[in-house]
Order: C-alpha cells, then structure tokens, then sequence
C-alpha cells in the first residue's frame, strides 16, 4: 500500500463495509512437540454488522492459553499523552515545512476529509500526526468504532475467559517509529495521504475484500509493493524490522510448552517479508488453515 496506508491500514482496513458475507480471514499454525502457535492476521476497525469468525478460528482460540496482539497499552489516555509529546511542533507551523504545491495539496486534502477545524487543526502537528490525521478523519466521520476492531474483539474474549494478553509492542514504541523518523520522510508520508483522501475508498474497498477472503496476495500487492519500491529505507523500518522482532518472540515461545494465539495487522502475514518468512528463517515453519 502507499508509505502511510501501511502504519495506518490496520486502523482502517474494514471502512464502507456493509452486510458483508460470511468472511474468512488467513489463519497459519505453527507446530512441534510441546508448542503450537496461531497466527491471525486483524483489522482494527470493522463495522458491527461484519460476520468474520469460523469455527476453525473458534477452536483455535478455544485451545489457546494465551493472546499476543501488537500493543495492549493503547488506552485513549495513554496515547493522547504520547501524541501531545510526540506529535506536535509549537515551534513551526506544518504549512511552513511545505513547498507552495504541498500547501495547496495539504488545504485540499483537509477540505475534501472534512476534517474539523479544517487546515488550522493540522498547522500545530509534526507530518507524521498530520498524514494519520487525514487518513482516519473519514473513517471516524463515517462511524466506525475502533472497540469493533478484531482484535479488540478477540481480546474481550480472552479476557473473559481469563486468560493472560501481552503486547508484541508498546504504544510508545509504535508511536516512535514514526516520529523518530527523519523529517523528510514524514513528509513522504504525509504527501502519499493527500493521494489517499483524493483516491477515496475504492482501494480500501478491494484491501478489505482482500482480507475477508483470506488472499494474501492481494493483500501483499495493496499493502506492501508500493513501500517497498518507492521506499526501500521505510519499508525495512516499518515492515521488515517489525516482523524480524516479534519472529523472534514466536521462536522462543516454540521452546515454551502451551498453546498461544498471536494477532497482528493483516499486512505483515503477506509478502516476501511476512512474519511466516522470517519465522522460517528461524527454524519455524508454518502452515496455513484450510477453510
């Protein structure tokens, strides 16, 4: 997908979805003599009226002892503290970083989001902050209720069912990955979300279609193949990196007898970089559940 979609797909991936079918999302299982781990790709938003499970995933996370998703400590105080430290320059407005065509693209973009407050809300915020504000301000316009994201969803079933959650990441250290970024590739990201407000939903239309089909080829093709041709550099840091890190604490849990279900954005299980990769790279094989 284009340089910002991929940090922020995973908050957007189910918008302008109605009534869908029965949906089928990728599930892979990962196996040896006292380990098994599921692999389960999420969307972070997802309207109410979806129908997403299976009794092949019901059964998975039944035998499940424990849930990993990419952060837990994703509270909306928490992360307000980390953008009001993180995301803003009071020092220089966001106008005054952009040449006269980004700063026409950048009033467009606001006006054609309807984002609140208009141009005069993106001025106090570092190019990071200002793309995702863009990109989500539809989202949120059109109601979509991050609490009916899947995996929200998936970990209120565990909780329930009392069993312990743990986060692959931190909310600061997602937060930073952005914003310790160097200031011209904020930039990048910031331009790719004014072609993402123009574009509309269509591509986010065929992404979801992608994602409740299970076709991670697609997905790979949507999410991944623009970054990591238009920004090698990004593409490690945002992509490769990331699922080097948590293949690593897939690994070490395969020592660890039990039963474990992990849940991450839907894009890095797709693509010659997903976490299967880099887990067979350490040893690990996975396989993908049939329907």
């Amino acid at each position: 997908m284009k340089l910002f979609r991929r940090f922020a797909a995973a908050l957007a991936l189910n918008l302008l979805l109605v009534a869908l079918a029965s949906a089928q999302p990728a599930l892979w299982v990962a196996r040896n003599d006292h380990a098994t781990i599921y692999l389960f790709g999420t969307v972070h938003l997802l309207p109410s009226d979806t129908n997403w499970k299976s009794a092949t995933l019901d059964k998975a996370l039944d035998e499940s002892q424990r849930l990993s998703i990419e952060i837990v400590d994703d509270d909306s105080s928490s992360m307000q503290t980390l953008v009001m430290q993180h995301g803003l320059d009071l020092s220089a407005p966001l106008s005054s970083k952009l040449d006269d065509k980004d700063r026409t693209e950048l009033e467009q973009a606001a006006e054609t989001a309807k984002l609140p407050g208009g141009l005069a809300a993106l001025q106090p915020m570092r190019p990071w902050l200002a793309a995702l504000t863009l990109t989500m301000a539809p989202l949120m316009q059109a109601g979509l209720d991050p609490n009916q994201g899947v995996d929200k969803l998936i970990k209120a079933r565990m909780q329930q069912a009392g069993k312990p959650i743990d986060g692959l990441e931190t909310a600061e250290k997602q937060i930073r990955m952005l914003s310790d970024l160097p200031e011209d590739m904020q930039l990048d990201f910031l331009r790719q979300s004014f072609k993402d407000v123009a574009d509309g939903p269509a591509k986010l239309r065929e992404l979801i279609d992608a994602w409740r089909n299970g076709d991670t080829a697609a997905i790979a093709r949507i999410e991944d193949e623009d970054l990591r041709k238009e920004s090698p550099m990004l593409y490690q840091r945002l992509i490769v990196e990331r699922n080097q890190a948590w293949a690593k604490i897939i690994a070490e849990r395969m020592q660890q007898p039990g039963v474990s279900f992990v849940a991450v954005g839907a894009g890095h299980l797709a693509g010659p970089d997903s976490l299967q990769e880099q887990l067979r790279k350490l040893g690990v094989e996975t396989t993908r559940i049939q329907k």
